[in-house]
């Protein structure tokens, strides 16, 4: 079997906007040309990728499947990319740590910033995703450290405690009103919650919470980022979750309001991961030190 590069980011561009021709013109390609590409790909799989719709193309269930090797390759190929534009540049090597935003915000943006100016010859490279990719990251040796939820954790690994955090309640002033008091799971669970989506820590915590009480999750206001989370609490959609060093970044108005929770169910612990295979060991050592003695002095 043989196809380029340029065939993989088409297929995935194709993906990400459900039309050959926006994938085509994205990627600075004849539209027939890219048809040819992706007909040359379906006969060498023996399997159609995607299939027509009035206003575009849609991925087959088939291609489902296959497209998950592609995104491995396409991972492997930046990879690839990456470390070889290190060794050129002369650079130590290159490690890439998967973490989530909350982690980003909260530790490991402090963290990175103290080992580049320990270790300038090591490139460094962030994937902000949340708890479960980090994991599948990890799994499929894109990234070299992952820093997860330490109850989301699904993986075979050597696992080494991080961080901790906690979630505060978000709010809407004109739509809610709090005492001082902390909020407790009985009185959240009668409240319309907006939580990050599948895979996220802040979404397991939630489940976790609601089955407790033998209670089911609705989830109807699922969002991707907090910055989403932020717009739809200050609607009063719904009250938001989300850890205090995350709210602090927005700078948020007054007319957000935050409350502790009660309990501790919406403690979180994270753990690091990494995977050795292409990072240099010594680079890799390094990294892994440096952010364990952070986490172990707190700053």
């Amino acid at each position: 079997m043989r196809f380029d590069t340029t065939t993989v980011h088409l297929v995935l561009a194709i993906v990400e906007e459900g039309s050959i021709s926006r994938a085509a013109d994205r990627l600075g390609l004849a539209v027939a040309a890219a048809s040819r590409r992706v007909t040359d790909l379906e006969e060498q799989l023996g399997a159609k990728l995607f299939r027509r719709v009035p206003h575009g193309v849609e991925v087959t269930e088939s291609g489902d499947k296959l497209l998950q090797y592609l995104k491995q390759i396409d991972n492997l190929i930046d990879r690839l990319e990456g470390d070889a534009k290190a060794l050129h540049d002369g650079l130590d090597g290159r490690i890439i740590i998967g973490a989530p935003k909350a982690v980003v915000i909260a530790f490991l943006a402090p963290d990175l910033a103290n080992i580049q100016r320990k270790y300038p010859n090591i490139s460094l490279k962030v994937v902000e995703e949340n708890s479960r990719i980090v994991q599948q990251l990890l799994r499929d040796k894109v990234i070299d450290v992952g820093i997860y939820e330490n109850k989301s954790g699904f993986l075979d690994l050597g696992k080494i405690p991080y961080r901790d955090d906690r979630l505060v309640m978000v709010y809407s002033r004109a739509h809610f009103r709090f005492g001082t008091a902390p909020v407790e799971l009985d009185e959240l669970i009668d409240l319309p919650v907006v939580s990050l989506g599948k895979g996220s820590a802040v979404l397991a915590a939630v489940q976790r919470a609601y089955r407790s009480r033998g209670r089911q999750f609705a989830g109807n206001f699922s969002v991707a980022g907090f910055d989403t989370m932020l717009a739809l609490v200050r609607h009063g959609l719904g009250v938001g979750l989300m850890p205090p060093d995350v709210l602090r970044s927005f700078h948020p108005e007054r007319g957000v309001g935050s409350a502790e929770l009660g309990g501790d169910w919406h403690h979180r612990s994270y753990v690091l991961s990494c995977v050795e295979g292409h990072a240099q060991p010594q680079t890799l050592h390094n990294v892994v030190t440096e952010l364990l003695a952070s986490a172990r002095t707190g700053r």
